[in-house]
């Protein structure tokens, strides 16, 4: 089976999942695998090189114009003709079923990963013009599957499979043995995207500083460089630049999250964020806003706190409770490793995908 991940080249979450389940897919008797990157202007081809390096096979496409995007995926799927052909997120979606579809691939597949996106009327009527083609529509968890239903997606083609990371890169031998031995500071990991609120957490740190406490914030992560220079503008202007440490791509981010106590996700929305459940499978105490996708990865006061969107003073609260009780933020931390190993690991994920395509794709 010849199995082709179209999805875009921006190393985002979606572009993460599509790489596990390429890797899974290449280690799995009897498959072949492709990953088709859309290129971005933040795709950085030494990352593509570290792909190639790690055995998968890569191919990059335009994204000067959709129609060129679309001429140049169906070039590759011609040549390499693939039997089934996942396509992920908006709006790469719409475009590699648009070129699996023109080239005749069997079996196509949409995968959906985020609750909220920017559909216009006419790229809902595209996407939805291409569901007779598509033998399922795939949320990254059950919020995001009832988003697709509620723009208009046959609710018997959609399911979800939730997300899952690589659990072997969290041992046990990576945790400190004591809660104390971790820096009393917050680290969000996430990439400067409209998606993410780091301005609320900017401001919530401000309001701990007036109420005496100072921890570090650690904000690790690249993305729009208009966004992190508004994020470094803003904790200038509030003082905050000896606390807020900007610390881009990091590449040891499982030991850097395993000594620190708490973590951090400030969204607008999400679909199912693997940032939150890579701290929870480190320990961290997590402490993240309450939006689809989140809230049912966390389960309030036992595995973590939630707080409503845009509020830095809920925010500000509830690191005040992590920070002062450091009993609690353990429980936390312990409670959230325990959930992140028995439900959140790649192989399940995996799973799910391989019985989809062994029992023909019908959801």
């Amino acid at each position: 089976m010849k199995v082709l991940h179209f999805v875009t080249g921006g190393f985002s979450g979606a572009t993460q999942v599509a790489v596990d389940l390429c890797e899974a897919a290449q280690r799995t008797p009897g498959m072949e695998v492709l990953l088709v990157l859309r290129r971005k202007r933040s795709t950085r081809m030494d990352r593509v090189e570290a792909l190639r390096a790690r055995g998968l096979e890569v191919r990059v496409v335009s994204n000067w114009l959709h129609a060129l995007t679309v001429w140049e995926l169906r070039r590759i799927i011609r040549a390499w003709r693939p039997d089934v052909v996942f396509a992920h997120g908006f709006s790469d979606h719409i475009w590699g079923r648009q070129a699996a579809v023109a080239e005749g691939v069997p079996r196509i597949f949409h995968v959906e990963h985020n609750a909220r996106e920017r559909y216009t009327r006419r790229r809902l009527r595209q996407a939805l013009a291409l569901a007779p083609h598509t033998q399922a529509s795939i949320g990254v968890s059950e919020g995001v599957r009832t988003s697709l239903i509620e723009r208009g997606f046959a609710p018997a083609q959609c399911l979800a499979i939730p997300n899952g990371i690589a659990l072997e890169r969290f041992p046990e031998s990576l945790l400190p043995p004591r809660w104390q031995d971790r820096e009393p500071a917050i680290l969000m990991a996430s990439r400067f995207a409209r998606q993410k609120d780091h301005a609320t957490l900017i401001h919530a740190l401000a309001l701990l500083r007036d109420r005496g406490l100072t921890p570090a914030l650690y904000l690790a992560g690249a993305g729009s460089e208009r966004l992190l220079r508004q994020a470094r503008a803003l904790a200038e202007r509030l003082g905050l630049n000896a606390q807020v440490r900007f610390l881009g791509n990091v590449s040891n981010l499982p030991e850097r999250l395993a000594a620190t106590q708490v973590f951090v996700l400030s969204s607008r929305w999400e679909g199912m964020p693997l940032a939150l459940v890579e701290a929870m499978a480190a320990g961290c105490a997590c402490v993240a806003t309450d939006v689809v996708g989140v809230r049912e990865v966390i389960d309030q006061g036992r595995t973590g706190l939630l707080v409503p969107p845009g509020d830095a003073t809920a925010l500000a609260d509830a690191l005040q409770q992590v920070l002062l009780d450091p009993a609690m933020a353990a429980r936390l931390g312990a409670a959230a490793r325990a959930q992140a190993l028995k439900a959140h690991g790649h192989e399940l994920m995996w799973q799910r995908y391989r019985a989809l395509l062994m029992n023909g794709g019908s959801a």
